[in-house]
C-alpha cells in the first residue's frame, strides 16, 4: 500500500506508481488522469447493456490534494460513453463528496448507498436517475469493475 506525504487518507490498493507495471503486466495509471478515464471507460464498455438507463452525471470532489476536482460520466444504456475532468452540459445528476470518499467508492471499500445514507455523498438533480443508478452501482458486475480499475489505479 502506498501513500504520498500528506495524503494518508488516500492510500492505494496497488504498491506501484504511475507508469510502472503491475504483476499482471498492466501499466499503473494516476486516478482521474485522462488515461485513467480512457482505461476505465474501456473496461466499463463490457458491462451488460441496461436499456433506458442513461444519465449525465457531474461529480464534485472536495478536499483533494491539489484542491477540488470536477469530473463527469455520461451513461447510455448503462454503459459510459464519455468521462473526463471538467463539467458536463445539462447534468441530470450532481454528486458531491469528499476526495477520500470518492476514492473509497472507486475502490469498492465504501458502498455508494452507505455514503448517501450517511450524508457523505450529496445528490442534486434527478432523484429518479439516482434511484435507478444505485442498484446498478451495487451489482456484481460494477463491483468487479471497480476492483479491476483499482488494480491499475494509483491514488
Amino acid at each position: 500500500m502506498t501513500t504520498r506525504a500528506g495524503d494518508e487518507a488516500l492510500s492505494s490498493s496497488v504498491p506501484f506508481h504511475p507508469g510502472e507495471t503491475t504483476d499482471r503486466g498492466e501499466r499503473v495509471t494516476e486516478w482521474l488522469s485522462t488515461e485513467w478515464f480512457d482505461r476505465a471507460r474501456a473496461l466499463a464498455s463490457g458491462l451488460p447493456e441496461r436499456p433506458g438507463l442513461s444519465a449525465r452525471i457531474q461529480q464534485q470532489l472536495t478536499g483533494g490534494p491539489e484542491g477540488d476536482v470536477t469530473c463527469y460520466w455520461v451513461l447510455e444504456d448503462g454503459r459510459p460513453t464519455s468521462a473526463a475532468l471538467g463539467s458536463v452540459r445539462a447534468a441530470d445528476l450532481t454528486l458531491t463528496m469528499s476526495f477520500p470518499d470518492a476514492a473509497a467508492i472507486g475502490d469498492g471499500s465504501l458502498d455508494p448507498s452507505v455514503a448517501f445514507m450517511q450524508g457523505r455523498m450529496k445528490v442534486a438533480g434527478s432523484m429518479e436517475a439516482a434511484l435507478a443508478l444505485l442498484p446498478v452501482a451495487r451489482s456484481p458486475e460494477c463491483q468487479d469493475l471497480r476492483r479491476r480499475i483499482g488494480e491499475f489505479t494509483e491514488r
